[in-house]
């Protein structure tokens, strides 16, 4: 089957799992529950369109496909964040009750966070990649050591209000926000569309890519940047989502034979949202909130990161 027929299956089934979501069981009442259900197909297409794109930017300049931005500590920052807020300043502070400030908050934070850890590793230019995913790996397991002994120590009362957010949840997510996140994903998406031809060169290694032209440091300090600016994004709309981005990047990798980023990355936008709107509607309809969807897909991912790692120890 060519990539163009799984193309258009995968969109076939993205649109009908977003039309069940919507229609099902509505009994007439477009007025109230239509928008509320558009709203939360939004926020799963932003989000699944920016962890995609970020997962398979960020493997692309890794050369590794069983990492994700996550590894650079920015989940757990979000985390951290949340947690010293509440705290330090309480759950009825404007930075927890008023929902915009604080995605905006927990984006600056992130992006700033992102832009001085790469601004003090790229200091020096013989610094390789590695260095830089060991150092996000400290960093994250620092982030959590610290916020689970803020957790310890706070509230009963507000720690319930941190665990709300330890899990991605679409249930109730603010349309203001959905539409702060399109404009940013938009121009992000936007900027690093025309770099996929790049990105088909770099997956060749890095001489290879610099023979042929490509400006391969400023190219992969740029991709990062935006990864991590994506990876905020989503994270401060819904929560995190450790193994979303691994799942939707290899299954990209699997059901597509091409090469090029444009066919890899809107294949994994599409897988994105397939999987997050149908999930959501197991988590509504057949498990009745019972559980949230990250927990699906944590549950699911880990195997799938356990069998990707099987697989690359075989392939040795």
């Amino acid at each position: 089957m060519r990539d163009l027929h799984k193309m258009l299956i995968l969109v076939g089934l993205a649109l009908a799992a977003c039309s069940l979501y919507l229609f099902q069981d509505l009994n007439g009442s477009f007025d109230y529950a239509l928008p509320r259900r558009g709203v939360k197909v939004f926020a799963m297409v932003l989000t699944g369109v920016a962890i995609a794109y970020a997962t398979v930017v960020f493997q692309t300049i890794t050369h590794n496909r069983i990492l994700t931005p996550s590894i650079m500590g920015l989940d757990s920052l979000y985390m951290l964040l949340q947690t010293v807020l509440i705290f330090f300043l309480g759950s009825d502070h404007v930075t927890i009750v008023n929902k915009q400030v604080n995605f905006l908050l927990s984006i600056a934070v992130m992006v700033i966070f992102a832009l001085l850890f790469y601004r003090l590793l790229f200091k020096k230019n013989d610094r390789p990649i590695y260095f830089l995913l060991l150092v996000g790996i400290i960093c994250g397991t620092f982030f959590g050591s610290i916020t689970t002994f803020l957790q310890v120590l706070i509230d009963p009362n507000e720690f319930s209000i941190i665990q709300d957010r330890m899990f991605a949840s679409f249930n109730n997510v603010n349309s203001d926000l959905v539409w702060t996140s399109l404009v940013i994903i938009t121009l992000l998406i936007a900027f690093a569309w025309k770099q996929n031809s790049s990105l088909d060169v770099l997956t060749l290694g890095r001489d290879t890519a610099i023979n042929l032209g490509v400006n391969y440091d400023a190219l992969v300090k740029q991709m990062l940047v935006l990864s991590a600016v994506l990876i905020a994004v989503a994270t401060a709309l819904v929560g995190p989502i450790t193994f979303f981005g691994l799942i939707v990047a290899n299954l990209s990798y699997q059901f597509f034979t091409s090469y090029k980023h444009s066919v890899l990355l809107t294949g994994s936008i599409v897988i994105s949202v397939v999987a997050l709107v149908s999930g959501q509607w197991v988590v509504e309809r057949i498990f009745t909130f019972n559980t949230t969807l990250s927990v699906i897909i944590n549950f699911i991912g880990g195997i799938y990161f356990i069998y990707l790692l099987l697989k690359e120890s075989r392939s040795k």
